[in-house]
């Protein structure tokens, strides 16, 4: 017979105690210990089968003799989507979407619902009502079909009633946060009840072959609100993230067990819903008559797609006694980095200078090949010297002051000749390419002397 029995569970990881206490030991955070009942009880068989009562579908075979049904994935009918997702929603997969409250994660997902006309979609709803949600989808769209249902809703149970009688191609739970589920006597949001909602929702998915969509929240630090093992149930992890002060938005993958997670979409909010940004260097680079000091040109890839970044750096006189050192969209430590190699290698003296550097567009870049754009923005700061508007740059910078080679340098020269750059700075040990086919001038350099040599001569 099962019995409860009161624990102790971190809000953070999951971890349970039985007692209270401050300090997490696991993730280290502080007073994140909240009690809840957990119901347990015997098992009513035994760990060990006979061979008899194994079935089928559970028998071993070689990985050789394993069929494999091509199931073709859902359009979802916004490319920028299909792109992270790698081709779509595939039939029986849990896609997680998080990101910072107000960012356009029920827009984004509404959008979808609104124009995918070919399969029924069931839009759970547990923040907002169906009179919110029809405001909404006013403003999206003026063709309204009857294809996409919506019910405002949080007990998981009725839920999966409502699954029952609908029978729809597409599942959209918004959100996660807000369901709960019978028999686990904790409050909705917590790691119990996201934990035991999430594993319904995914049996429920596995068994009917239904994609599932997800909303989650992120907590302060930008990471999903809930248990660590939240990402790990679910098959697909996506993040939407961008400033509110901008009006592009990034749709990343973190995770994705069915395409790459390198991918990225990039969209632009506007009035009536979100608009798909098919060129992102155009978006990315400012348009200007003259050249200005302190701005580079980056040949950078996040996945598959190139695409030019404009680099800011500023650097001035430190005011007080302990220079700034302050990033917005590339990484701080990597900058501090670039810095030391500049004054050990290049022999510029920055110790005593402010810096500042920025992405422009609110793009959060993580690809080595800016460095060179990074510090030419800081160098044309520093001496008050600009880089000609005409040029662009890729590279990673070494510790030894050497311009290392990138990845997929033939694209990237091929996304600056298309913008009608005249000459491009390449790392000079990519070995094995044609650089005479390219109509761009192509200049190749090893060490950061090199690359300012044609840069600053």
């Amino acid at each position: 017979m099962a019995k409860s029995k009161t624990v102790f569970v971190c809000q953070n990881c999951g971890s349970e105690s039985p007692k209270w206490i401050g300090k997490c030991y696991s993730c280290g955070e502080w007073n994140t210990y909240v009690e809840e009942i957990a119901i347990v009880g015997k098992q009513s068989g035994s760990l060990s089968a006979s061979p008899s009562s194994a079935s089928a579908r559970t028998k071993p075979v070689p990985v050789n003799e394993v069929a494999v049904d091509q199931v073709p994935r859902i359009d979802t009918r916004i490319g920028e989507f299909n792109r992270v997702l790698g081709g779509g929603m595939v039939p029986g997969a849990l896609v997680l979407l998080g990101g910072e409250p107000g960012i356009g994660k029920s827009t984004l997902v509404l959008q979808m619902a609104m124009q995918l006309t070919s399969h029924t979609v069931l839009y759970v709803s547990g923040e907002e009502s169906p009179q919110q949600i029809k405001l909404r989808a006013d403003r999206l769209s003026k063709d309204q079909g009857a294809h996409c249902l919506v019910v405002s809703e949080t007990s998981l149970e009725k839920i999966i009633n409502h699954i029952d009688n609908t029978n729809p191609g597409l599942l959209i739970i918004d959100s996660v946060q807000t369901m709960e589920r019978e028999g686990v006597e904790s409050a909705p949001g917590s790691v119990s009840q996201i934990r035991e909602c999430t594993a319904a929702i995914l049996r429920v998915a596995k068994e009917r072959s239904l994609p599932v969509l997800l909303i989650g929240h992120i907590n302060k630090e930008g990471s999903l609100a809930g248990p660590k093992v939240l990402e790990h149930m679910v098959d697909v992890v996506l993040q939407f993230e961008g400033d509110r002060h901008y009006m592009y938005r990034i749709l990343r993958s973190i995770k994705n067990r069915f395409g790459s997670t390198s991918e990225i979409g990039i969209f632009e909010m506007q009035g009536n819903g979100l608009r798909e940004v098919t060129n992102p260097s155009e978006m990315l680079l400012a348009h200007q008559d003259e050249d200005m000091s302190g701005i580079a040109i980056a040949a950078a890839i996040e996945g598959m797609r190139p695409f030019l970044i404009e680099v800011q750096a500023l650097a001035s006189t430190a005011a007080y006694g302990t220079p700034q050192r302050s990033s917005t969209g590339f990484d701080l430590r990597r900058l501090n980095m670039l810095l030391a190699v500049l004054e050990k290698r290049a022999g510029f003296k920055l110790a005593a200078k402010d810096v500042f550097l920025n992405i422009a567009g609110g793009l959060r870049v993580s690809d080595p090949a800016i460095d060179l754009s990074v510090v030419s923005a800081v160098l044309s700061s520093n001496t008050d010297l600009s880089v000609s508007r005409e040029v662009c740059l890729t590279g990673e910078v070494g510790l030894s002051g050497e311009i290392r080679p990138v990845t997929r340098i033939e694209q990237r020269i091929g996304e600056a000749e298309k913008l009608g750059f005249k000459t491009i700075v390449v790392p000079r040990y990519n070995k094995g390419i044609d650089f005479k086919k390219f109509d761009i001038r192509v200049v190749q350099a090893g060490k950061l002397e090199e690359a300012f040599k044609q840069l600053f001569a």
